[in-house]
């Protein structure tokens, strides 16, 4: 088995397979074994790329909600489109998301909702008055089915 040392060498040298032995380590309990240092900042950076990607697919949800809802300009040659757009990330969302990254989602939601809203504003060349406040819930957001009345 490999040190500590060789880990940590093997680690900046190829990482798929420092993930395996360190992933044989664990399966043998031989804990004193492992390159914690890499192990702690793998694990940190897989919860921040998971926050990333459901974070992702909600500001998308909510774009295309916006759009459907509030341009109305554009609402006959898009409707397909963007209610298209909405069911695809939901589904993506469904299979990623976790109670732990759902309460994310909650947390998170006035940012990613003015993230969304900055797009939609450059989209639209501001020729739309979009809510300043996220007009729906997590709920509806991650609700399969769910559309907003037109306004």
């Amino acid at each position: 088995m490999k040190s500590i040392t060789d880990l940590k060498k093997l680690y900046e040298i190829d990482d798929f397979q420092w993930l395996e032995e360190t992933i044989k380590l664990l399966k043998n309990h031989q804990f004193q074994e492992l390159d914690l240092e890499n192990l702690i900042e793998e694990l940190e950076d897989l919860g921040r790329r998971d926050k990333n990607a459901v974070a992702s697919l909600l500001e998308q949800i909510i774009r295309h909600l916006l759009l459907l809802q509030y341009w109305k300009s554009e609402h006959e040659n898009n409707l397909v489109h963007w209610t298209g757009e909405i069911y695809t990330f939901r589904t993506q969302l469904k299979r990623r998301i976790t109670t732990n990254l759902r309460n994310y989602l909650e947390s998170e939601l006035n940012l990613i909702y003015q993230e969304a809203l900055g797009f939609v504003k450059i989209k639209t060349q501001n020729s739309v008055n979009f809510p300043s406040e996220c007009p729906y819930c997590l709920d509806q957001l991650l609700d399969i089915q769910w559309l907003p009345y037109s306004s």
